[in-house]
């Protein structure tokens, strides 16, 4: 037993109150904490901390860069004079898929992705929830992967947090729709974004497109699932977006 400001408290009895009783939620079942930025805040400084090392390392030229950014199919690099080989997620470079989506060289590159994170990340994480806004970025960021395979020059390198973005914005279109908001607002955004996209060069359209298509079905899952059986489809949807960008990353390699 323990001591309370009243009488004493059985250990078990309290381990037991304490998991039956029910938390905090947030509209679609996470957990609500008391700084829904957390989770963004976090993401951010993966990103500016991998940036840094790229930076350090010799920015555009570091070897880092070949072993994080997403290259399809194996090539080679001219390293100080002498061809390198670069490894493609074809020869297993399979990390490539997510490590690619917190790589940056440019500083107007991360500086756009983690202003629009800085923005987005904290509505969508107070609305979702810590671990579905998660869900939601890697999510879409694998899905921009599974495009950039399907669609890209096999020998050209992707890199950037677009895709997860992107994301970010397609899930963000269907919490409006869901809530009756400014639906126009935030598609006026991404039209935005999408003319920059096809606009402007050395800008990966397929991230893009991919990651906004796997954000919206994702977010979907997350906002249109039924309350009595809420948390399985929310994780099932997500489960078969990362299964079919897996799959299509697959059928991929087998070919190239």
């Amino acid at each position: 037993m323990r001591s309370a400001s009243v009488g004493f408290h059985c250990p078990d009895c309290v381990k037991e109150g304490a998991r039956t009783t029910r938390q905090a939620r947030t509209p679609y079942g996470g957990k609500r904490v008391g700084d829904p930025r957390l989770t963004t805040f976090v993401l951010i400084g993966i990103n500016v901390a991998v940036w840094l090392l790229v930076v350090a390392t010799g920015g555009r030229s570091s070897r880092l860069v070949d072993y994080l950014a997403l290259l399809p199919d194996s090539a080679f690099s001219v390293v100080d004079g002498r061809l390198v080989e670069v490894r493609g997620v074809d020869d297993g470079a399979w990390w490539q898929l997510v490590t690619s989506m917190f790589t940056h060289v440019e500083p107007l590159h991360i500086g756009f992705n983690m202003l629009a994170l800085y923005f987005l990340g904290p509505m969508l994480e107070n609305v979702l929830g810590r671990a579905r806004f998660l869900a939601v970025y890697l999510a879409s960021g694998l899905a921009g992967s599974a495009a950039v395979m399907l669609l890209s020059d096999p020998r050209g390198q992707t890199l950037g947090a677009s895709g997860a973005i992107f994301g970010l914005m397609g899930a963000l279109v269907v919490i409006a729709l869901k809530v009756g908001g400014q639906v126009q607002q935030v598609l006026f955004w991404i039209g935005l974004n999408l003319v920059f996209t096809f606009t402007v060069s050395g800008i990966s359209w397929q991230g893009h497109i991919g990651g906004l298509v796997g954000g919206a079905i994702v977010g979907a899952g997350m906002v249109y699932a039924p309350r009595s059986h809420r948390s399985l489809v929310q994780w099932s949807v997500t489960g078969a977006v990362v299964g079919v960008s897996l799959l299509l990353v697959l059928a991929r390699t087998l070919v190239l």
